[in-house]
């Protein structure tokens, strides 16, 4: 049986979940989700504890069973708590500023780069970090990778846009000549 997807997940309260023609719905107090059930999986919600389980012992309902869990937890953990992804500008010269759905950044080319969020998601910026928040997790990490692949980080000075907590293997450069 899948690690993952026996087990149950606690429903906070103030969240609720309806289950109707294949579709799951997650209402809480950040806003409300929606996941298409998976075909070889059941949905089980009894006081106040939500369980999935598989229909048979077949190797996709096997794989199904622990990803309708983790993609259930994450939409009951984004109406709750949501989430986010912090990301830094490295370089000199290298500037962010704005807010809301659009940035506006300077990151060496000879034209600033502007970008705008798809709907839900919130960019903060302080200083050279940005911060994308949002309550769909998938949305949250799209918008952040996307925001990296402007300027990805080189291995030599380690300019452009990093994850916080990504390390950066740096290369020496030029030995010299002698």
């Amino acid at each position: 049986m899948s690690r993952i997807g026996k087990l149950p997940i606690q429903i906070p309260s103030g969240v609720t979940i309806t289950v109707d023609q294949g579709v799951i719905t997650v209402t809480g107090p950040k806003g409300e989700l929606t996941q298409p059930l998976l075909s070889h999986v059941v949905v089980v919600i009894e006081n106040g504890v939500l369980t999935v389980t598989r229909k048979s012992d077949e190797k996709i309902a096997k794989a199904q069973h622990g990803l309708m869990r983790a993609l259930l937890h994450n939409l009951v953990v984004g109406v709750t708590k949501g989430f986010e992804k912090k990301l830094e500008v490295n370089g000199v010269g290298y500037r962010v500023s704005g807010g809301g759905q659009n940035l506006n950044l300077t990151l060496g080319f000879s034209h600033p780069v502007t970008y705008t969020a798809t709907g839900g998601i919130q960019l903060t910026v302080e200083k050279n970090l940005i911060t994308v928040t949002g309550i769909n997790k998938q949305q949250v990490g799209q918008v952040a990778a996307e925001i990296r692949a402007l300027k990805k980080p080189e291995p030599y000075k380690g300019k452009g846009i990093k994850y916080i907590d990504e390390i950066i293997i740096r290369k020496a450069g030029k030995a010299g000549a002698k």
